[in-house]
């Protein structure tokens, strides 16, 4: 089985370090970055943000286009990458990805959230392999999220 962590020191993967820097989800209001019970991991909602910098902002449909939605999502996943560091200590504790939901910020016409959040699932496939990092998913459209981000996901994740 390939090691996740070696995986992503390959691939160059920018992902935060927490026990650094904090998780950014204070910011947002009262909350902990993750929550876990057994073997089940849950963490907190995770953007497109870079320290305190959004990466993304603004909707799809008006201003944005699904390859933009695409990349914030990339951008999501690798926080969550780091959230999952923050929590179990190394992405090789992963067993794998149960689910995300996830929020696209959209005009009521725009129909390819599923496209957006692709972004996260393949990074997930590129870093797990594709049964460990495949979960389940949902994509919902939404009017507005917090600071203006584009995309926000809520990952369950199965570690050792």
């Amino acid at each position: 089985m390939t090691s996740p962590e070696r995986l992503a020191i390959e691939m160059g993967l920018d992902i935060p370090d927490f026990d650094l820097t904090g998780y950014y989800g204070a910011d947002y209001g009262t909350m902990k970055p993750y929550h876990r019970v057994g073997s089940l991991l849950f963490l907190s909602g995770h953007v497109a943000q870079i320290g305190t910098e959004i990466t993304h902002k603004g909707r799809l449909g008006a201003g944005l286009a699904t390859e933009d939605g695409y990349l914030a999502a990339r951008r999501t996943g690798l926080n969550v990458l780091g959230g999952i560091r923050q929590a179990v200590g190394s992405l090789d504790q992963v067993k794998s990805i149960v689910r995300s939901l996830n929020f696209v910020v959209c005009t009521p016409e725009y129909e390819e959230v599923h496209k957006v959040s692709s972004g996260l699932s393949d990074l997930f496939v590129e870093v797990f392999g594709r049964e460990r990092g495949l979960g389940g998913r949902a994509t919902i459209g939404v009017m507005a999220l917090a600071g203006g981000v584009c995309f926000e996901t809520w990952v369950t994740v199965e570690v050792d």
